[in-house]
């Protein structure tokens, strides 16, 4: 299980991105059609497309915190057999 360590670390730090990206985009774009900056949109949608984002920011957040705790695990276990 320790060859995965290395996959984990970086799928960890790459979802971590993910998420802050997807955080960002969602906050610009939802807050731009909350305020009426885009054509065509309600303020409804902008709330919605606000609340959606932030829904995969906490959904990929969790994620890359679950592989942060599988990798604690692995470390642990491994320590464990050592003694």
């Amino acid at each position: 299980m320790r060859e995965h360590l290395g996959f984990l670390k970086a799928s960890s730090a790459v979802v971590k991105v993910a998420a802050w990206i997807f955080l960002l985009l969602g906050a610009t774009g939802g807050i731009a059609t909350f305020l009426g900056l885009v054509p065509n949109k309600t303020r409804w949608e902008g709330l919605g497309t606000l609340a959606i984002f932030v829904f995969f920011f906490f959904f990929f957040y969790i994620i890359a915190k679950i592989a942060d705790l599988l990798i604690k695990i692995i470390n642990e276990i491994h320590e464990l057999k050592k003694e």
